[in-house]
């Protein structure tokens, strides 16, 4: 299936950082881009009416439609990775559930990212994974009714070493057993944190076709801008493509340069195509 230059989509939390957050939008329209994602953009699980407003607004502004968006995942920059695992804290993911449903209805965004939460030695492994499942559960029922998706993603084990899943057969296996009855619970195929941690991203994209709801690129080593690293990154798309995904290719990637300046790997990925493996 060939890949038009529109598919790519920009995740603003990563790209075009050189700006203030709320700029970015508009760089990313001026950078070729319809679309963009971004991770939960404010500090806490809800946001004051006033921080809506301005977010949308940019939004609006620069003409953008908002692909994707996180959940709320605790204090990233201390190390958290989300709170859907912790008994402890589902007020605050139900209550940023609301407002990421606020945004959706405003914007028409319909796919979520959901990270589960670290591991914690405080809490038996058992019922972390049942709280993890019943947080999925409750939003995709949400977004179910609007046509939306959650998402659930591996993480590099060397950045995130207290993270669940670190393989896409790890996900898989969390959304088909206990998940089995949320049909719109579906895998973030990410091929930095998927290639980090030594998966084989040509016939994983193969094998996991069927419950990929959304991809990110960047390559690795370094999680730089697509051929950057050593991934395999064009055979990848190529396999996701003859295994039937047509969605969106966001670039989440750390840019090397102005991000407006480390573009050329889109035009390079959209020439001939290689066979998929």
């Amino acid at each position: 299936m060939p890949r038009a230059r529109d598919r790519f989509t920009a995740n603003i939390s990563l790209l075009f950082r050189e700006l203030p957050y709320l700029d970015r939008p508009r760089a990313a329209r001026a950078a070729g881009f319809s679309a963009v994602e971004s991770w939960w953009p404010f500090p806490g699980p809800t946001a004051t009416t006033a921080e809506l407003d301005e977010f949308l607004a940019a939004l609006s502004a620069a003409e953008v439609r908002l692909d994707a968006l996180n959940f709320y995942a605790g204090d990233m920059a201390a190390g958290e990775r989300g709170v859907a695992n912790d008994p402890s804290r589902q007020d605050e993911l139900s209550a940023n559930l609301e407002q990421v449903v606020a945004i959706a209805e405003a914007t028409g965004c319909r796919k979520f990212n959901l990270l589960v939460g670290n591991i914690d030695p405080g809490l038996e492994a058992s019922t972390r994974r049942a709280t993890a499942a019943r947080s999925v559960r409750a939003a995709a029922e949400r977004v179910a009714r609007f046509g939306g998706t959650v998402l659930v993603e591996a993480l590099s084990r060397a950045a995130n070493p207290h993270y669940p899943f670190a393989t896409g057969i790890e996900v898989v296996a969390f959304l088909d057993t206990e998940l089995s009855d949320s049909p719109n619970a579906k895998l973030l195929f990410d091929t930095f944190h998927l290639g980090a941690n030594g998966v084989d991203l040509v016939p994983a994209a193969t094998e996991l076709a069927d419950w990929i709801g959304h991809v990110q690129l960047a390559d690795a080593p370094g999680r730089g801008a697509p051929g950057s690293g050593t991934l395999p990154i064009r055979e990848t798309l190529a396999a996701l493509d003859a295994g039937g995904y047509s969605g969106a290719l966001a670039a989440e990637y750390e840019p090397a340069e102005r991000t407006a300046e480390d573009l050329g790997w889109i035009d390079t990925l959209l020439g001939d195509d290689p066979e998929p493996s």
